[in-house]
């Protein structure tokens, strides 16, 4: 691993491996509150998702580097998934699982302006992920290794991430976090989550996210603290930008690019996705965080996690 002047973990050169969920998202657009009891009518989409595959695909376009992805599907939709990771330009490396389907999350995307969103997810296949899943050949041609935060939410997926952050360690390949879900977090305990991630290059959570991993109010705070225990913290908080940290201080705030939101839905995706190309190609951490926030803004502004293949 190289280092930039910046403090920045630096590219090694080689690709983007991507592990996490691939997910079939149904989004569901509706204006004003639900109804319970009734009808909502609502402007209702199927598209691929799953914030592992949705980096992927971001990091893709944004180019610099070859993207891999490597997830667990159901026979009911792989052909699918594949064809859609490709069309993106993603190297798709997917395993099938034998019992069960393939992930699902219903997305309901609030129509006002603030197009927030609220997931039923059904995580399937994609939390089967385990250690017999891995192997240290994955890493050949490798010079990032980028772990979903979902996989630290089931048991045996957690034998995967060990798997993988001992090899990468092993390596000298860098490796970055997104924590994924303060709800999820908030199950697994936090305390489990720092002790699994520890030591990682970067640690890329949203504000919600860090707040819950430190206990603490402020989000710089929170990124502050966090960036004690990781080399490089980048804190996404949306319309507010995003924050940088590194050796337990903020070391710069970055301006989120302006946007007019339909769908929130992969926004943080997206930053993560081209934050990691923009690192891997060279950029510092101040001009990949500043790419990542213009990337979250153009997610925005369109209907579902991905950018057009």
């Amino acid at each position: 691993m190289t280092g930039d002047d910046d403090g920045t973990p630096g590219p090694g050169g080689g690709a983007l491996l991507v592990v996490g969920d691939v997910i079939t998202d149904v989004v569901a657009r509706h204006r004003g509150p639900l109804a319970p009891g009734t009808d909502t009518s609502a402007a209702i989409r199927t598209v691929p998702g799953g914030a592992g595959a949705n980096v992927a695909c971001w990091a893709s376009l944004r180019g610099g580097c070859e993207v891999r992805l490597l997830g667990r599907v159901g026979s009911d939709a792989a052909a699918w998934h594949e064809r859609e990771l490709a069309r993106s330009g993603v190297l798709p490396l997917l395993v099938v699982d034998p019992l069960a389907s393939t992930g699902t999350v219903i997305c309901l995307v609030d129509g006002g302006s603030a197009a927030e969103r609220t997931f039923l997810t059904d995580s399937g296949a994609s939390l089967r992920l385990d250690a017999g899943d891995w192997s240290p050949e994955l890493l050949d041609g490798v010079g990032w290794l980028h772990l979903s935060g979902y996989l630290f939410f089931s048991a045996p997926s957690r034998t995967f991430v060990s798997a993988a952050m001992d090899s990468a360690r092993a390596r000298g390949v860098p490796v970055s976090v997104d924590p994924a879900s303060a709800g999820f977090l908030a199950d697994l305990g936090v305390d489990r989550f720092l002790a699994l991630a520890d030591g990682v290059d970067a640690l890329l959570p949203s504000r919600d996210e860090a707040c819950l991993l430190t206990g603490l109010p402020d989000p710089a705070d929170a990124a502050a603290k966090l960036s004690r225990q990781a080399g490089l913290v980048v804190v996404k908080q949306g319309a507010d930008g995003a924050l940088i940290a590194r050796s337990g201080e903020v070391r710069a705030r970055v301006p989120a690019a302006p946007a007019d939101p339909v769908d929130t839905t992969g926004a943080g995706d997206a930053f993560t996705g081209t934050f990691l190309a923009a690192l891997l190609s060279g950029a510092g951490a101040e001009d990949a965080v500043a790419e990542g926030c213009l990337a979250g803004a153009r997610a925005v502004e369109r209907v579902g996690g991905r950018p057009d293949g």
